[in-house]
């Protein structure tokens, strides 16, 4: 089984990218766990909350049973999220950020227009938060590729990469 997470800063064509990697290979995404979580609490969290988005995410990938999994989110998401809005991280999200469930991290490049949504909280600090993404998996020694660019010169990118896990 191969496991694909794609990841990066609000706004940064993570959805998209999932949506059409699952159309190429004919699998379901796995959805980010947060927005749903969200949704149900009109967008109102606490800090705690945070382990259960990590649970929650968690579980959606294990409970995934496509040879390839694409994973909207992964581990390193809540471990920012936290670090940023709280100003430290739980020990359960440091252990899931720093156990090897994915054979590749895809970080996508806030390089691309912004797109209002309720349950988006910064706008303005994309590239501080993009750099926070790139310093955790370098940190984590995560094997990733970062994308950037248009859709398609993203797509070839991934494909490129996640064709070459497959030959392994």
């Amino acid at each position: 089984m191969l496991k694909i997470a794609i990841t990066g800063p609000e706004s940064s064509g993570k959805t998209t990218l999932c949506e059409s990697l699952s159309t190429h290979f004919k699998v379901d995404y796995i959805p980010e766990f947060a927005r749903s979580f969200l949704e149900q609490r009109n967008g109102k969290y606490k800090q705690a909350d945070l382990d259960e988005i990590a649970k929650g995410q968690l579980n959606s990938i294990v409970t995934s049973s496509h040879s390839i999994q694409i994973c909207d989110s992964d581990f390193s998401v809540v471990e920012i999220w936290s670090s940023y809005k709280y100003g430290n991280v739980s020990n359960l999200i440091t252990d899931y950020v720093k156990k090897e469930v994915f054979d590749l991290h895809i970080l996508c490049s806030p390089d691309i227009p912004w797109e209002e949504d309720p349950l988006r909280e910064n706008p303005d600090n994309r590239d501080e938060l993009f750099e926070m993404y790139l310093a955790s998996l370098k940190n984590h020694n995560k094997h990733f590729i970062v994308v950037s660019g248009s859709h398609d010169t993203r797509m070839k990118k991934s494909l490129k990469n996640i064709d070459g896990l497959k030959k392994k």
